[in-house]
C-alpha cells in the first residue's frame, strides 16, 4: 500500500463513523472496579491530542493527512472509553504515570523514534483490548472494546508501513542491534503492563504470562512486516470486527 491508499482507508472510516451510531451509553454498564480501574489508565493513555506527532509527519502532505486522521481515532478511543465509564458511573483519570513516561519518551524523539515506541504501544492495545471484548460481561464493554480493537488492527500495520520505508537502507548488522534494542524495551513494558493491570487480566480471562506472550506474538509479526515479510496469515484475533455492526 501507498500513503495514499492509506489516507483513503483513513477517510473511508471517518465517514463510516459519522454514519455509524454510538453504542448506547444510556443502557448503563457493569465493570468490575479492577476492570474499572484499568480501563480508567488506558482511557488516559488514549486521550492525547498527538500535536507532536502531527508536527513530525509534515513534510509528506499525504502521510501528514492520514497520521492527522490517525489521531483521531485515537481521540474517538479516548471518548468511548469516557463514555463507557461515565456509564459504569466511574469517574476519568486526568493523568497516569505510565501515560506520562510514554509522552515524555516519544516527544523527545524524531519521527522514527516516536512511531518505534508508539507501535509498542499499539500491540499492547490489540491484546489489552482483545481481553475487554471477551472477558468483560457485559454488553456495552465489549461493543467499545471490539471497535477499538477494529482500528488498531489497521494502525499497526499502517505504522509498519512507514517504519519499514524508515529502515529499508539501514544495514542488516545494525537493524538487527536495533531491533535487539526494541525488543528489550517491548518486553519491559508489556511486563510492565501486565503487572499494572494484572488484577483486571485476571478478570478478563488473560492470565499475565499469556499476556506477556500474545504481546511478543503480535509484536513479532509487526517486525516482520517491517523487514518487508509480510507475515502469513497476519496476526488478527478473532472476531476481530464487532458482531452486527457492520
Amino acid at each position: 500500500m501507498t500513503y495514499a491508499h492509506w489516507l483513503q482507508d483513513f477517510e473511508t472510516e471517518a465517514e463510516r463513523r459519522r454514519q455509524r451510531e454510538d453504542p448506547p451509553w444510556d443502557r448503563g454498564a457493569k465493570l468490575h472496579p479492577d476492570v474499572a480501574k484499568s480501563i480508567q489508565r488506558f482511557q488516559v493513555g488514549e486521550a492525547g491530542d498527538g500535536a507532536n506527532l502531527i508536527a513530525k509527519a509534515a513534510g509528506d502532505d499525504t502521510y501528514f493527512a492520514a497520521v492527522k486522521l490517525f489521531v483521531a481515532e485515537e481521540q474517538n478511543h479516548a471518548r468511548m472509553l469516557a463514555e463507557l465509564l461515565a456509564a459504569a458511573k466511574v469517574p476519568t483519570l486526568t493523568s497516569h504515570w505510565s501515560d506520562t513516561v510514554f509522552v515524555k519518551l516519544r516527544r523527545a524523539l524524531g519521527l522514527r523514534l516516536e512511531l518505534m515506541v508508539l507501535l509498542i504501544a499499539e500491540v499492547v492495545a490489540l491484546r489489552y483490548y482483545r481481553a475487554l471484548r471477551d472477558g468483560a460481561g457485559d454488553p456495552l464493554a465489549a461493543q467499545v472494546a471490539a471497535r477499538i480493537l477494529a482500528d488498531e488492527e489497521r494502525h499497526v500495520p499502517f505504522h509498519c508501513h512507514r517504519l519499514e520505508n524508515a529502515f529499508r537502507a539501514t544495514s542488516k548488522p545494525l537493524k538487527a542491534v536495533r531491533f535487539g534494542a526494541w525488543r528489550a524495551l517491548l518486553l519491559g513494558v508489556a511486563i510492565t503492563v501486565a503487572a499494572d493491570h494484572g488484577a483486571a487480566l485476571r478478570r478478563l480471562g488473560a492470565g499475565r504470562l499469556v499476556f506477556v506472550a500474545d504481546v511478543l506474538t503480535a509484536f513479532e509479526a509487526a517486525l516482520a512486516r517491517i523487514r518487508g515479510v509480510h507475515p502469513k496469515p497476519p496476526y488478527v484475533p478473532r472476531r476481530a470486527r464487532p458482531r452486527g455492526l457492520f
